[in-house]
């Protein structure tokens, strides 16, 4: 998935275990979900025919329904059919493989197809897609993989823990005494932080500091605006959010993100606890963040 997978667990007898199940959950999602490799049932998919209904296996399937709820969610900010547009500010490989300078690009505004151009039948389990359309997984791909393999392990051991797949953290199990302790960072490589406490669901940070990259002397980044196809202009260089699960809490995160100044009203709106870090390391809270989460 091109991102570092932690797991903590409070019995460190079944830690090897616990790291056998989430590797093989996450192995098997980079196999069937990624944009970057030619072979996965993804990349088929983004290449079917216009129109074509494609009968999804189940873990793909899986995916492509969070990916629209958290669409949903998030009134369509957080959109699965960005994949043309990540591909047209070259985000076109893992991210370790992105060459960090080069040449300017010619970039074009065009809002993307949105959300609703996806054509999804649970009952069928099915999904089609417009020609045009190419699906990206991955603004809500960590944190739904991070939630899976949590309750896999949680499920399968009987254990509290924790999962952070590259910053979004689930959390499940059995409640852990004084639950799990999380720092969250100022901004990237940064040594200012604050430390807080996750008891149940999920943690998520969304960022433009650490996925970035220079064209022609441009910064981009890759958290792209549906109504733009461009990267988000916004204050913010990181947003932490804590929700019910880790899949609602990167939504939320991300979609701050791109909502730039409005974000943290929004934020208040939905309850949903948030630390919100600008770009000159100045942090607002909302939604009742403060020490704990």
């Amino acid at each position: 998935m091109g991102t570092m997978t932690t797991v903590v667990v409070d019995d460190e007898g079944v830690l090897p275990q616990a790291l056998a199940i989430v590797q093989a959950e996450i192995a098997e999602i980079d196999r069937v979900c990624s944009r970057f490799r030619v072979d996965s049932e993804l990349s088929r998919l983004n290449d079917s025919g216009e129109g074509e209904a494609v009968v999804l296996s189940a873990l793909l399937e899986d995916a492509i329904a969070a990916a629209l709820a958290a669409a949903r969610m998030t009134g369509g900010l957080v959109d699965p059919t960005v994949g043309r547009a990540l591909h047209d500010i070259g985000y076109t490989v893992t991210f370790s493989d992105v060459p960090s300078d080069g040449p300017a690009l010619r970039l074009t505004v065009r809002p993307v197809a949105g959300w609703q151009a996806v054509d999804y039948d649970p009952l069928a389990h099915t999904v089609s897609i417009p020609a045009d359309v190419s699906l990206d997984l991955g603004a809500s791909g960590k944190a739904w993989a991070a939630d899976r393999a949590a309750s896999a392990v949680a499920e399968g051991l009987g254990i509290s823990v924790a999962v952070d797949c590259g910053g979004d953290i689930a959390v499940r199990g059995p409640l852990h005494p004084g639950g799990w302790p999380v720092r969250v960072g100022q901004r990237i490589g940064g040594d200012d932080w604050q430390d807080v406490v996750v008891f149940d669901g999920g943690l998520a940070t969304s960022g433009t500091e650490a996925r970035r990259w220079r064209r022609g002397g441009v910064d981009i980044h890759h958290i792209i605006d549906p109504a733009t196809g461009l990267p988000a202009r916004t204050p913010w260089s990181m947003v932490s959010v804590a929700a019910a699960s880790c899949l609602e809490a990167n939504a939320a995160a991300t979609a701050a993100i791109i909502l730039g100044d409005a974000a943290p009203g929004w934020l208040e709106d939905l309850r949903l606890p948030a630390r919100l870090v600008d770009k000159d390391g100045w942090v607002r809270f909302a939604g009742g963040w403060r020490e704990t989460c």
